[in-house]
Parts: C-alpha cells; structure tokens; sequence
C-alpha cells in the first residue's frame, strides 16, 4: 500500500506543478497549497529530518479552510496522512476530494486508493464499495485493477472471518523480557526453557540521529514457569551494529542470525566480513561459550538482503528470506531453503515455490522443530490486510502444500509477523505493539488453535560419556524414520560436556544411533506412534570403547514377528549400521546374542534366540562381513535384563509387559578373537 499512494504522490506533484490551474480561483488558498505542497521537501519535521509531512498538512488544513471545495488539497492532505500513518485521517480527506469531484480523473484511481486505505483500518464493506466503483473505469490501470481485485478477495475474506473468528488471547511475555524498548523476533530451544529476542537500544556509540541499535538477548524459565531477566548476548555476538532475527536450533548449540554492515556500507563488526547489504552469520556454543561468528559458509549470502533465518531441529536445513529489488518495481521479499552438506558448508539456495512466494513480500519464516510445518508472514496472500501469517504443511513426498491463513483474530488489518511456536506446537509467540504492554514492541504468547498446530514434538536429552573413564564424548547422533529408512536428524553433542538434546515428533517410530570413532555404537528405538508419556525423555547414553570393555551392546532396532526368527523390514536400518560399524572397524570381532523373556517353554526360548542371533549373522555374512569375525549364540531367557522377581514387583501390567520386552533382546559384544 506504502508504494501505490507513494506513487499517487508523485503522479499529483508532477500533474500541479506542470498545470499550476486548479479547482479553485481563491489566490491565498492556492498559495498556502503550493506551501504546503513544498514543505515536506524543504524544511525539517520536528525529528529535525526531512520530509516535513505535518508541516505540509498546516498548510493545506489552512488552504481548505479558505475553499472548503478545494479538493486538491484534500488529496494532498491525505496523501500525508497515509504517509505518516495516519489512515482515518487521509480517510476523511479522500472522501471530501471524491464528494467535491467525483470524476477527477478518467482512471477512477482515487476509489482505488480510498479502498486500499480502508482496508488498512478495516472497513472492509466500504473498501469493496470503492473497488466496484474503480473497476468499472474504462481507462483504469491494468495494474491497479489487477491489484483491486486482490483487495476485494481481502476484503471477502476478512468479512467472513470477521463473522467465524477463531480464540485468541494474546497475553504479555512479562518484565522479564519486555521493556520499554522494542522487542520481537523470538526463538526458542526445543525444550522450551531457553528464549532468545531482538532488542533495539539506544547506544550513543551509533551514528546518525536514532542512536539506536539492535542487539539479542536471552533468558531462562524458571521451575514456576516465569522468564528470567533477560541478560544480553556476549561481546563477541552483540556489536554496535545491528544484529536481529536469531534462529536457535533445538539444542540450543547453534546460532543463525542477520548482521548488517554500518553506513560506510562495509563495516560489520570486529573480525566479521560480508558480501553486501544484511548477511547471515553462525556461531556455535561449546561449553557455556559462543565461538565468534562468521559469515555462513557456502552459497546462502550474495550481495543482496539476507534475513530472518530459521534452522531445522537438527541445524542442517535453513530457511530464509532473501530480499529483491528490481526497477521501477516494489520491493519483493521471498523464502529460500538451503541445506548443509557433509564438510559443513551451505548449499545454493532454492526458492520455495511460486504458490508459496508472491510477487511482493514474505517474511518471517519459521520451520517448526517437527521438520514438516512452515509458518510465515506474507502481504501477496489472500487475508485480512497488511502482513498476515499462514502456516502450509509438508506431505510425505517432501512437497509443500498450500498456505492457510491462521485467521482472525490471530491476524487483522494491521500488521503481523515474528510467530514462533513452541515444540509442542501448543503456545505461538509474536511481537505486538497493542495496548497494554511494557513499551512499543512486546513479545507475547497465545494458546495455538488444535487446526492450526504442528505435530508435537518431544525431545530426548543427556550426556555421552565413556563407559569406563566416564568421560564425556561428543557423539554424533542419527534418527531415522524406520517407515521410510530416512534419515530425520543428524546432530552432535556437545565437544566440552557431552551434552546433547535431539528432537522427537510424534506419530513415527524412530531408530535413534550414536557413534563415535573407536567406539561401538550405542541404538536406542523411540515408538513415538505410542509414547509412555508426553514429557521430555532424559537418559544418558553409555558409549563401550573397542577393546576396553566386555559389556553387551543392544541392537534396540532388532525386529523379529512374535515366536519368529524371521527379521522385519524395519530392523535393516539397524543391521546396515553394524555391516557399517563393522567395515570401519577391520580388527573387531562380534558375538551376536539372542535372549528371550522368560514366558514358555526353556528350551523352545533358547532354540528362538539362537534362531534369531543366526538371522543377524547370515544378514552380516550376506552383506559381506567375513564369517571368521562372527558367533552368534541363543541364551534364551538365561541373562534377563529385569528378573521374575523385579518384574512382579511392579506397579502395572504395562509397565511389566515393558520389562519383558526389555529381556526380549538381540545385542552384540566385542570379542577378543
């Protein structure tokens, strides 16, 4: 809208300049119009900075009032109002200027542009009245009407949201975030208890008249669920320059953010180097500290704008919004995705597709921790006005479907933007400026509509560590779908700590395995179809060191049918792995252990894990291990994992029925052959 009545602008200085004739013969009122008309351009607003907008507005106030009918003044004065921002004034002006003349052109682009200012403030039924009437101009502007028409399929829209709204009851973030200063763009870790934001400061340091700045900053949820003061981002993040629009991944590990460059055009801060405009920069913590950030490796940045990037759970897929300005035509923004490839540099990036972009802006994009629901900010999609938000989903193809409109009251005519939506896809935060708040822009958080929500995700965290020294381990972490035989994550724990925290969405079954060079390979299954509980998963994962421990290691993602020995298409992706772990590893030699519960009979038990312990050695030998670095052996229910006497002792049948497929197992242990 700022661009079409920035044009009306232009179009009516030029026609009064060039005629210098106007719809009223009153002299002084023609003189206090040309002064008006001037004073953006010539003297300081109160800001002590140009345009002068209020300034001009005394002046054709002052011409109006000596020719009522004088309604290029009333034009003018509108025009200056929008440009300030102030709608319902510029209104009412357009409103007199059409009541006095209603054929001032043989366009009718001023109904054009009345309506796209009601639609701003939401008067949608009179918004499309003026549509109606500017579409039937024979000499409209092909563009504008191209451009009405979206407004009226707004306004369609918006009326009938406006009669089926969804709950909506935004509540404020508190002090320990907000401020009088402006904060939005959020992000949070996968387990909730860690928000990171964008501030904007003051900072005598900056040049310029603002002195102002954007800086990140962080903070904690408490045990009572309250957000601790936010404290700000070390030195070597935050500079004097402006960095905003973090995106954190689900491990709270990995940094993705915007540094912009200082008015030379070239500075972006200590040690920091660009290619143009905004770029995106990385920072990694180890420890409790963040390594210095650098410009993103690979082909994501250019010398255009880069901004407001979102990571996946795993850090290895990133969206973005790269900014695009073309002659004589509106500024365009659009989502791009790259992804991460093994040497840890970014691949080119792709546009998301047209039915997704519009020819104007996107923004705000968000990938939800479940790696399939993308939420963005858009002004080319059918809504309520403005920036609204929309959510698509991804299919099981990989395919993107199309936007939907979150709705009102979630959006409305102003603007908005800056959604996150927390792991479990129950609470969405935003940046508002409404009523109420600490000061200017405030984060607040909202209960998501069920329709509207991703798919819960959970996570699983811990520390690596060796078995024997107990110290910590930076394992590499792999979850693949055992549906499809996808990987789904790929992420590392920490180098320092050990410390890891790997996402879960529900609904899939996944093989989780942790590697480590010299080390056998620890796997744990995740049936997330039908989960103990909706609560976080906290175990430690033990890694057993090649050759300095005799300890049996499970193979959690062994599937055999009930009373078979016949291997299940599902347990391939754990068999690869130790074909795989096997291959690395030339020297190591394996026994393959079957072990059964204690149900039935002893010896058909001990002829079924022997059965089943042959079925992953045959599987190895076909796959092209040497049979010399394989035994298998069947001990039935002779080594259990939970006794009888455990077993009985506890609380519940499913608990109980768990224990006996814990003893239900096939491992592996390192020989010394």
């Amino acid at each position: 809208m700022r661009y079409i009545l920035f044009t009306l602008s232009l179009i009516l200085f030029a026609s009064c300049s060039a005629a210098q004739h106007y719809s009223t013969s009153n002299k002084k009122a023609i003189k206090l119009f040309e002064q008006g008309k001037n004073e953006p351009g010539t003297n300081l607003n109160a800001s002590g900075t140009l345009p002068n907008y209020r300034g001009g507005i005394e002046y054709l106030n002052q011409a109006i009032e000596k020719d009522p009918q004088f309604w290029e003044a009333h034009m003018m004065a509108g025009e200056f109002h929008e440009l300030l921002r102030e709608y319902q004034p510029a209104i009412n002006h357009f409103k007199k200027a059409l009541a006095i003349n209603p054929q001032q052109s043989s366009t009718g682009s001023t109904y054009f542009y009345l309506a796209n200012l009601q639609q701003a403030v939401g008067d949608y039924e009179d918004a499309m009245k003026n549509i109606d009437i500017f579409v039937q101009f024979r000499n409209a502007n092909p563009d504008l009407v191209s451009e009405a028409n979206h407004i009226r399929a707004n306004c369609d829209f918006a009326l009938y949201q406006l009669k089926n709204p969804s709950t909506f009851n935004p509540i404020n973030i508190g002090p320990g975030i907000n401020t009088e200063n402006p904060e939005y763009f959020p992000t949070i870790t996968v387990d909730g208890k860690t928000i990171l934001f964008t501030r904007r400061i003051k900072d005598g340091r900056v040049d310029g008249p603002f002195k102002e700045q954007e800086d990140f900053f962080v903070s904690q949820l408490s045990n009572r669920g309250i957000w601790q003061t936010a404290v700000a981002m070390p030195n070597n993040v935050n500079t004097v320059n402006n960095e905003g629009a973090p995106t954190i991944s689900a491990d709270g590990r990995s940094l993705v953010f915007v540094a912009c460059p200082d008015a030379t055009g070239k500075d972006y801060g200590e040690n920091r180097t660009g290619k143009g405009s905004c770029d995106l920069f990385y920072t990694k913590k180890l420890g409790s500290n963040w390594t210095n950030p650098v410009n993103l490796p690979g082909n994501v940045n250019s010398f255009v704008w880069e901004s407001q990037p979102s990571l996946s759970a795993d850090g290895r897929t990133l969206y973005f919004i790269r900014r695009v300005s073309q002659r004589n035509q509106p500024m365009n923004s659009d989502i791009f995705v790259s992804r991460i490839d093994d040497n840890g540099s970014w691949g080119t990036a792709q546009r998301l597709p047209d039915y997704i972009n519009t020819p104007v802006e996107e923004e705000s994009v968000l990938i939800h921790p479940d790696g399939k629901t993308l939420y963005f900010a858009s002004r080319g999609h059918v809504g309520m006005g403005g920036s609204d938000l929309y959510v698509c989903r991804m299919d099981k193809n990989g395919n993107w479907g199309e936007p939907q409109n979150l709705g009102y009251p979630i959006n409305t005519q102003f603007e908005e933007n800056s959604l996150m939506v927390s792991p479990d896809g129950e609470i969405a935060f935003f940046a508002s400026d409404r009523e109420g708040g600490y000061g200017d822009l405030d984060i607040y958080y909202f209960e998501m509509p069920e329709k509207l929500r991703p798919t819960k995700t959970l996570y699983f965290e811990g520390v690596v560590y060796d078995v024997v020294t107990k110290r910590p381990i930076p394992g590499k972490f792999q979850l693949i779908d055992l549906e499809t035989g996808k990987e789904v994550i790929y992420s590392e724990a920490d180098k320092l700590t050990g410390e890891f925290m790997v996402s879960l969405p529900i609904n899939k079954q996944y093989a989780l395995n942790v590697t480590y060079p010299g080390y056998a390979f620890f796997s744990k299954n995740f049936d997330m179809n039908n989960p103990d509980n909706n609560e976080a998963i906290h175990m430690d994962v033990p890694m057993v060191p090649i050759g300095g421990s005799d300890q049996s290691i499970i193979l959690a993602n062994v599937f055999f049918d009930l009373s078979k020995s016949t291997l299940r298409n599902e347990s391939f992706v754990e068999l690869d792995k130790l074909v795989s772990f096997l291959n690395e590893n030339q020297k190591v030699h394996i026994e393959i252990g079957g072990h059964t519960d204690s149900r039935g009979d002893s010896k058909s038990n001990r002829i079924l894990s022997n059965d089943r312990a042959k079925a992953v050695y045959d599987y190895a030998i076909q796959k092209g291990i040497a049979k010399e670095r394989l035994s298998f052996m069947g001990y039935g229910s002779a080594k259990p994992v939970f006794t009888d006497e455990q077993i009985e002792k506890l609380a519940t049948e499913k608990e109980k029925e768990k224990a006996h497929q814990s003893n239900r197992r096939t491992e592996y242990k390192i020989t010394t052959k």
